[in-house]
């Protein structure tokens, strides 16, 4: 019965073509820079490069210029969001300056990414990408310098977007409605969750603050506001569990690699192979994609600013669970329109 269970499951996680397609392409456009840094030593940028990569990851179920549309669109927010970090960190900003950009940010991008009808939705990885780069030291790159890695490997993901559509099927062109009545309600959810996250944050650090608002950000983005639903809810704790548990399996993954001794060039080599087997299960199985994904965004901060890492590893799961738990509070307490009104 057992085997049976976990043959069945595994069919329901099992990537497909399309799957590794998109993960080889999301994993191109940062294995190319990310080669060109470790050839010349600076594996500490790579968090630049990173989030410039994150661009392939937009139009996952689209081809040709309609993904390209949604990538450029998605890329210029993380460019934006690289520069609002690189902007923080250049004038040693203080911890609540940091909530107050996020805050700000987390409802524009959530507007942003509602009315242009970005997949993966949400303001997540624009949110992430200003903290992260935050929390980078200033002087280790030029800020025009950081921003045109961001910018230069976005433009490089979009290039390998349109040339991996070759042999796709087309998209079939869909007729683009009304921006949805609840854009500005969730727009609203995200600065609540972020502010809440962010002020437990001012209490426990600049770096607590960076995490704990990025884990707030996750749980909504189980919500789609162009599908209005009554389980939304459900959604809502299932995405909370899956990054929770995926967080926990992903930290224990970190600690492991850590102790392997490697040196920083070997690190930087391990960030961007994590990034094809975290895009390959996003779609499938969002608890094992974060698996992956927890180790590539610790091991990069750590090249970026070395810390005692597992003390980190300790803080990063007190930091999820405390965005986690504004996320899921949040959902509960701010409904939708309709459902409030019955």
């Amino acid at each position: 019965m057992v085997a049976i269970i976990t043959t069945k499951a595994w069919e329901h996680t099992r990537p497909d073509r399309h799957d590794h397609r998109h993960a080889f392409r999301v994993g191109a456009g940062l294995a190319l820079p990310g080669a060109v840094l470790l050839v010349f030593g600076r594996p500490e940028l790579l968090v630049y490069i990173v989030f410039g990569s994150f661009t392939g990851i937009y139009g996952r179920a689209e081809s040709g210029w309609r993904r390209a549309r949604h990538q450029i669109q998605a890329g210029t927010l993380l460019c934006v969001g690289v520069a609002l970090g690189v902007l923080l960190s250049s004038l040693h900003a203080r911890t609540w300056m940091l909530v107050a950009v996020e805050v700000t940010f987390a409802m524009a991008g959530s507007v942003a990414a509602d009315a242009l009808r970005l997949r993966p939705t949400g303001p997540f990885f624009f949110l992430f990408a200003t903290g992260a780069t935050a929390t980078v030291p200033a002087g280790l790159i030029a800020p025009l310098g950081a921003i045109g890695l961001c910018l230069s490997t976005a433009l490089l993901s979009i290039l390998i977007g349109l040339i991996g559509s070759s042999g796709e099927t087309p998209t079939p062109r869909v007729k683009r409605g009304r921006v949805p009545p609840d854009v500005g309600m969730h727009a609203l959810r995200y600065a609540l969750v972020v502010a809440a996250a962010g002020g437990t944050g001012l209490l426990l650090g600049f770096d607590h603050a960076n995490w704990a608002m990025a884990a707030a950000a996750v749980p909504l983005s189980a919500i789609d506001v162009e599908r209005p639903s009554d389980r939304e809810l459900q959604g809502v704790l299932a995405r909370a569990a899956h990054r929770t548990a995926g967080t926990v399996a992903g930290l224990i993954l970190t600690g492991v690699l850590m102790t392997l001794g490697l040196p920083a060039v070997g690190v930087g080599a391990l960030v961007i192979a994590l990034l094809f087997p975290t895009e390959l299960f996003m779609a499938r199985h969002y608890a094992l994609a974060v698996g992956f994904f927890t180790p590539l965004v610790m091991l990069m901060t750590e090249l970026a600013d070395p810390a005692d890492p597992f003390a980190l590893i300790l803080y990063r799961g007190l930091d999820t669970v405390i965005g986690v738990a504004a996320g899921v509070t949040a959902a509960a307490l701010v409904g939708r329109r309709d459902a409030r009104c019955r």
